[in-house]
């Protein structure tokens, strides 16, 4: 699976924005699929808020109007200096989502958006543990990843993004029972919100 548009989408900020904004129509464009796993969520300035692999920024940029406590990480220096040019207002941490360099309790909220699918077996499970270690009493994780699809047109469509796009570890992540795996983690669950022929998760579990 995955070509070179693979490489391509993450050296050219346009390409990779454009195939953001085809994936987002089928839940009402960008804007609406930037903001899915903030729904009915309670943030103030005060929160204090950890965009996990946060890209270039994408979600950060609404983040931010909730929040002045806003921190971006990423494992990428190129994507964390499109962050930073893209929204200033929040943070940058270069590290792995699997190695959190806080101390424990520290957010109200961390936030993931398609980022847990390129994750290894062993990297995904480290990232449920810290997650939960540094989220304060009663605090979110608010994720929104691929699930399944149960329509054949968005099957098909999610097949042709996978083998363009994708690894190994986005077929392996489809496998996944996600809220079951939070669960084993210490997380208190509810269901998972589906999109666009259920090929779309958007999941907040608390601590």
């Amino acid at each position: 699976m995955a070509t070179i548009f693979r490489d391509w989408s993450y050296r050219y900020q346009w390409l990779y924005d454009a195939i953001s904004r085809i994936a987002a129509f089928s839940v009402g464009g960008t804007t609406n699929f930037r903001q899915l796993a903030l729904q009915n969520l309670t943030l103030t300035s005060d929160s204090k808020i950890l965009d996990l692999c946060c890209g270039s920024g994408q979600t950060t940029e609404f983040l931010v109007k909730f929040s002045q406590n806003v921190i971006g990480l990423d494992a990428s220096p190129l994507s964390l200096k499109r962050a930073q040019r893209n929204v200033p207002l929040a943070t940058y941490v270069q590290a792995f989502a699997e190695k959190i360099p806080f101390a424990d309790g520290q957010f109200d909220l961390v936030h993931i958006s398609v980022a847990l699918h390129e994750m290894e077996h062993d990297q995904l499970h480290q990232i449920m543990q810290e997650v939960y270690r540094v989220l304060k009493k009663g605090g979110v994780f608010a994720v929104v990843d691929f699930h399944k699809p149960t329509n054949m047109i968005f099957k098909a469509g999610l097949w042709l993004f996978f083998w363009l796009f994708e690894t190994k570890t986005a077929q392996e992540f489809l496998k996944i029972d996600l809220p079951s795996l939070l669960t084993e983690y210490g997380f208190t669950v509810s269901q998972p919100s589906l999109y666009a022929g259920s090929s779309l998760q958007m999941i907040q579990v608390r601590k």
